[in-house]
């Protein structure tokens, strides 16, 4: 069994504001604490190519993708996505949505792969909003199936927010199904409907969020058979993150992660996972639900619990 990819692009800053409320410094904490760990001798980190412009217009209006490049978003268009307009900001989301693609494919081949980052699921075919550009898992879904590799794909998005964009941009189209599960009093507050949407109270904990993920599980298998999965393993379920109010512990999350990756790895689905969300007001708190959440992946990936459709 090869190593399971691990798909990086904290090495592309995104310079933010003394202050700015969003924690890069998670992406490259996260890559440090796998490097230093020994899940090294179950992984392989690697730096992805950037997305092209040809790759984004297959989801994004090419108007919008060419005022990301010349730096002509408007200023309400700049606070609605959260991040202030630089040659580094496009870079870093290039990279980021490259990694995706290339978790894509690696998953496809191997059955299971990692971008570090990723998960930018509020991104509409227009415009960006909270943080988030492209919709990166989207655009690889899209790359993939122009490429032949894939023809359905599912997303399964387990941030704490609703994944509006991902819901738009598969509205309508059989060969993508959106399922977001989600705190219903959260941003966005005018949600878009999706698939399958989940919407659970604040404070729901673990045993509600578990049992109605099996039960939405069991659901998607009885409707959808899908080529591949982008899995948006949020961070910001947790108790203590500043922006979730879905009150899970760590504990729980891992067995989110657990059962979203074992069920289908005993379907034989690929799983390209992606980081999405966190928001903790300690940083190595969010670097231990993402670490956890590679963690994971790598032992199943090394059990060989995870398979490769196609084999």
């Amino acid at each position: 069994m090869s190593a399971l990819k691990l798909f990086y692009s904290d090495t592309f800053e995104l310079p933010l504001p003394d202050g700015h409320r969003f924690p890069m410094s998670k992406y490259t904490r996260l890559r440090e604490r796998i490097g230093d760990s020994e899940l090294m001798t179950l992984c392989e980190l690697l730096l992805p190519p950037a997305a092209t412009r040809e790759q984004l217009e297959l989801v994004h209006q090419p108007e919008y993708v060419a005022r990301v490049f010349a730096g002509t978003l408007s200023d309400l268009e700049q606070r609605r996505i959260g991040f202030p307009w630089s040659e580094k900001m496009v870079e870093r989301s290039c990279r980021s949505t490259g990694a995706s693609i290339a978790a894509g494919f690696a998953a496809l081949e191997e059955g299971l792969a990692v971008n570090l980052a990723g998960g930018t699921h509020h991104a509409m075919p227009d415009a960006g909003g909270g943080y988030c550009v492209f919709n990166d898992a989207c655009v690889a879904a899209r790359v993939l199936q122009k490429a032949g590799r894939a023809q359905t794909v599912l997303f399964v998005d387990l941030d704490v927010h609703q994944g509006n964009g991902t819901a738009a941009i598969a509205a309508g189209d059989p060969t993508l199904f959106a399922f977001s599960m989600h705190c219903d009093q959260n941003y966005p507050f005018r949600k878009t409907e999706g698939d399958l949407d989940i919407k659970l109270p604040a404070g729901a904990g673990d045993e509600l969020f578990l049992s109605e993920l099996e039960t939405a599980l069991d659901q998607i298998q009885g409707c959808f058979d899908p080529d591949l999965v982008f899995y948006l393993a949020g961070a910001d379920p947790w108790d203590g993150d500043r922006l979730g109010h879905m009150a899970l512990s760590k504990s729980g999350l891992k067995r989110r992660d657990e059962l979203v990756l074992e069920r289908f790895g005993e379907l034989r689905v690929p799983v390209a996972v992606c980081m999405a969300g966190g928001y903790a007001p300690e940083v190595n708190d969010i670097v231990d639900i993402h670490f956890g959440t590679v963690e994971t992946a790598a032992h199943l990936h090394a059990s060989q619990v995870i398979h490769a459709k196609s084999q």
